[in-house]
């Protein structure tokens, strides 16, 4: 086209393909380059602060997709709230102790104390985690996430090890330390306690056996029976139990004191179990001849006295309310060292409370018939022992859930060792309490976090490992008391932990702290439960970096961290600081692929996110969190990536659309007034103001998939369908620095404005890329900005054309007109469509409508005249009356015979050979431009 005929053809550097995958490193390494948290941190300085605060991963392996989620997801809610205004630190963490460092450690050099020592070992320790924190800081910042990376806390850093023993001093100070021989979980495998959190659940083959318990007095007990035919014959109670290895540690049986239980003939015994599952009982035992002879109540026979099944001792008969009736014979067997009940009875009635099994899972040497064997192999010697002194009921093998170490996926047993404790009652009770002042998403985690902390055994704290922060006590070697002065030298221990860390423990001296008493003191070599490390960082980072506060504003975490890091941080929290360390709670699913399934190796459905970064880009990754309803399962497949990426697309392209059409605009110079926009742009503007309301009020709900949703909606509907479909034209060809085009290029200089801040904590490179191409920038990043409203607000020369300015309020007629002219345009185009197939037109601007319109909705369509054709896509718009309301309103569409408008391809009377483009073409390039009041 010769110059004189030109449109104002789009152009933008802004590439229409987005390259994320090339295009983001670059981009992160500006950030870095220019020290973008910094500034930002600069900026807010004095701001109200909004801290989120993050759970530490484990320092161990590559990131995997849950990472991904999970950081995304706090960088998002971090990035919202930066442009709400607030100060937004975010201070990264890594789980530094523990398991599964060990293991890979002990994979490389050895177990400590074995090829190498306890000192050699921590220090490999040490640097095993530091690499590993190396490589994920790495990796979650190619997620764009916006944080203190230079400066994270580590649970292996010597203040924060330091810390955390100041932390348990304080716990010790407010007296919830308890010393105890309790029965804990334990694994073989970790050679070590667990916590709750550490425990899982998994179907587990088990022998199930029915043992008889004969009764010591016959006579005597006998006589707690009424009646005279009460059988003949050896009298025993039958327990029930799926753990045979505990036999060894019996010394009682428990029954229900408000239970009746049976005196039944057997052959020529009689056995004693409930009788209210007498039949059920002898069902299961394939015993169809027996004769019930009498019953009794459980509470009669407390104290009776009871053969041990196998051993030369004897048990005796408890009462215990935990006793029911749902399996085996109503009558339990009681190991005071191995279960929370029995414990609990044991201590009552002052049981033995003794295990035989040791850390390894071998029976002690000494131990009668079985010493020195696998508890988890014992099974069948066991039946073979009982066979031979006939108390041998009946044996099957069962499938039952089970404990679980999570780490080795290997069964647990509860086994009594001398262990710390913190005492789960009044830390409960006070928990408990502050449950309904925390906001929760879902609602539902304040009453899952309520029934975690209903009834939860105290909390072991101990661990018997290498790596990990000690609990430093001195432990009197008779009393077994706490040294007097316990809380001074815990803080003596912490100043020297802090300077030199944990090994300053270890390798101290018992005589350096006490002198003359060393002699009467054992120092205690356990460590803390890494479940405590993670649990104070509300003390030992909240309370002591001055950007951060306490109690953070929000935790977020996946849902498996009630019985996780969101207890043990109430717990340290409420026995610390008396209130919770949160505000708000939020949790986030798992994810699944496509079908539901939880991703794992096995199942070949992992998707790793270094694939997708690198296939797709990290903005696309974000996208895909943010468009999900994280509150459930998170599913991912291909197929969800690729909906994800056309979804960016549309944004991306709608972005390069508004900003191809600005690059002669200069928003100081060029603006139009509010009054003098033309009223499609007012209405665009409008819809913005609305859209950015609903995206505002969704990001301070968390409600990220709502975001996307309003976004999405924006630019493909209201942006892709309509209003940009209708300015191709303005834009093109009005007057290049005429009023109709200045009033679209302002309307698209505000929505980019807007767009852009919508999109940023989401799409954060895709919006930083989009930042620098809008003209005249000045400001770096858009991450150092707030919402373009509040900062419109703020200034009172802008002002007056602010996106929310009272003259950009629809009122309910304009609102009614647009709603009406976008709805009768989806038919034209409709009725287009059909005159296309039939042949009868080539495009809309071959088409001449005519739409035939009832009273009101003539009179709404008639104020726009001639400019109906611009909103149409159509060259000629005619409007009929229906006089009879009764009438269908229908639009008919027929071929514009004229000639077409080299220029605009308008069809027009006045196009001739000689005069090739249209009077309007004319006027917009060689004369004052067209004037336009609508569209």
């Amino acid at each position: 086209m010769s110059d004189d005929k030109k449109l104002n053809l789009p152009k933008t550097d802004f590439a229409m393909k987005a390259d994320l995958a090339q295009r983001e490193p670059t981009m992160l390494a500006h950030w870095t380059a220019m020290g973008l948290y910094e500034k930002r941190k600069a900026i807010r300085q004095g701001a109200e602060k909004f801290v989120l605060h993050d759970g530490p991963p484990y320092a161990n392996g590559a990131i995997h997709l849950g990472h991904s989620v999970n950081k995304i997801l706090k960088d998002i809610v971090c990035k919202s709230q930066f442009l709400n205004g607030k100060d937004t630190p975010y201070v990264p963490g890594w789980d530094c102790h523990g398991l599964p460092i060990e293991i890979n450690v002990e994979k490389k050099i050895g177990k400590a104390g074995d090829k190498v020592s306890a000192k050699e070992f921590r220090k490999a320790c040490r640097q095993y985690a530091g690499e590993q924190v190396n490589l994920q800081r790495e990796d979650f910042k190619r997620l764009g996430i916006i944080g203190d990376w230079e400066h994270p806390y580590l649970t292996m850093d010597y203040k924060f090890e330091a810390n955390t023993i100041r932390a348990l001093k304080a716990l010790i100070e407010k007296q919830y330390l308890i010393q105890g021989f309790k029965p804990v979980h334990w694994c073989f495998a970790c050679q070590s306690s667990l916590a709750e959190a550490e425990v899982e659940y998994a179907d587990k083959v088990s022998l199930s056996i029915d043992v008889k318990f004969n009764v010591v007095d016959e006579i005597n007990f006998l006589k707690k029976f009424s009646g005279k035919d009460l059988g003949q014959g050896k009298i025993s109670v039958v327990i029930w139990t799926t753990t045979p290895w505990t036999l060894p540690a019996n010394y009682a049986v428990a029954l229900n004191p408000e239970l009746e239980y049976a005196l039944v003939q057997v052959g020529s015994e009689r056995f004693v179990v409930a009788d209210a599952m007498l039949k059920e009982i002898m069902a299961r035992w394939s015993i169809t001849d027996y004769q019930k002879l009498n019953t009794v109540l459980g509470a009669e026979l407390k104290g009776v006295l009871l053969q041990h099944p196998f051993y030369e001792r004897h048990s005796v008969i408890v009462l215990g309310e935990h006793v029911t009736t749902e399996a085996g014979t109503g009558a339990v067997h009681t190991a005071p060292a191995h279960g929370e009940d029995d414990f609990r009875i044991g201590k009552v009635h002052g049981l033995p409370i003794e295990s035989p099994v040791q850390g390894n899972g071998l029976f002690a040497a000494d131990l009668p018939l079985l010493g020195g064997e696998n508890i988890m192999k014992v099974g069948d010697h066991i039946l073979e022992i009982l066979k031979e002194k006939n108390n041998l009921v009946k044996a099957v093998n069962i499938t039952h859930s089970y404990p679980h170490c999570w780490r080795h996926k290997t069964p647990v047993i509860f086994r009594a060792t001398p262990q710390w404790f913190l005492s789960a009652k009044q830390l409960c009770e006070i928990g408990l309490s502050t449950l309904p002042g925390i906001t929760w998403k879902p609602e539902w985690g304040q009453e899952r976090m309520a029934k975690m902390l209903e009834d939860r055994p105290d909390w072991c704290i101990s661990r018997q490992r290498t790596w990990g922060v000690p609990i430093p006590l001195f432990v009197h070697k008779t009393t077994q008391a706490l040294h007097p002065k316990t809380l001074e030298l815990m803080e003596s221990v912490a100043k020297l932990v802090e300077k030199d860390g944990i090994e300053a423990w270890f390798e101290l001296s018992t005589e350096t702290l006490l002198g003359n008493e060393a002699n009467d003191y054992d120092k205690i070599s356990d460590v803390l439960d890494v479940w405590f490390d993670s649990g104070v960082t509300h003390y030992a980072v909240l309370s002591q970096r001055p950007e951060l506060q306490f109690p953070a504003d929000v935790y977020l975490e996946g849902s498996d961290q009630y019985r996780g890091w969101f207890q043990s941080s109430l717990l340290t929290s409420v026995g610390i600081h008396d209130k919770a360390p949160y505000k708000t709670v939020i949790t986030h699913g798992f994810t699944v692929d496509e079908h539901g399934r939880k991703m794992s190796k096995s199942l070949g459905n992992v998707i790793a996110p270094e694939k997708i970064i690198k296939t797709y880009g990290a903005d696309v990754l974000r996208l895909w969190v943010a468009s999900t309803d994280y509150s459930g399962e998170i599913a991912l497949s291909e197929e969800i990536l690729k909906r994800t990426s056309e979804t960016y697309r549309r944004i991306r392209n709608t972005a390069r659309f508004l900003l191809s059409n600005l690059y002669d605009f200069d928003f100081e110079k060029d603006k139009v007034k509010n009054g003098n926009l033309l009223k499609i742009d007012q209405w665009v503007i409008a819809r913005a103001s609305e859209t950015e309301y609903k995206i505002k009020e969704a990001y301070n709900r968390f409600n990220f998939h709502e975001v996307v949703q309003e976004i999405h909606h924006f630019c493909s509907i209201d942006l892709g369908s309509f209003y940009l479909d209708v300015l191709k034209d303005r834009m093109y060809t009005c007057k290049t620095d005429g009023e109709p085009r200045h009033s679209g290029q302002t309307a698209m200089y505000h929505i980019i404005e807007a767009l852009v801040r919508w999109i940023a904590p989401i799409l954060s490179f895709t919006a930083d890329e989009i930042w620098k191409n809008i003209p005249n920038r000045t400001i770096e990043s858009v991450h150092l900005r707030e919402w373009y409203t509040e900062e419109q607000k703020r200034s009172t020369e802008q002002y007056s054309s602010s996106l929310f300015s009272d003259s950009h309020r629809l009122n309910p007629e304009d609102g009614d007109l647009w709603d009406r002219l976008i709805f009768v345009r989806n038919q034209v185009n409709k009725a287009v469509e059909i005159a296309r197939s039939n042949g009868e037109v080539g495009s809309g601007l071959e088409a001449e409508a005519t739409l035939f319109m009832h009273k009101n909705i003539f009179e709404q369509l008639s104020q726009l005249g001639d400019e109906l054709k611009f909103i149409f896509i159509v060259s000629k718009v005619n409007l009929e009356k229906l006089e009879d309301t009764n009438e269908q309103a229908y639009i008919t569409v027929k071929k514009y015979n004229h000639p077409k408008c080299e220029r605009c391809w308008h069809r027009c009377s006045e196009v001739t050979e000689t005069k090739t483009i249209c009077d309007r073409c004319e006027l917009n390039l060689n004369g004052e431009g067209e004037e336009r009041k609508f569209a």
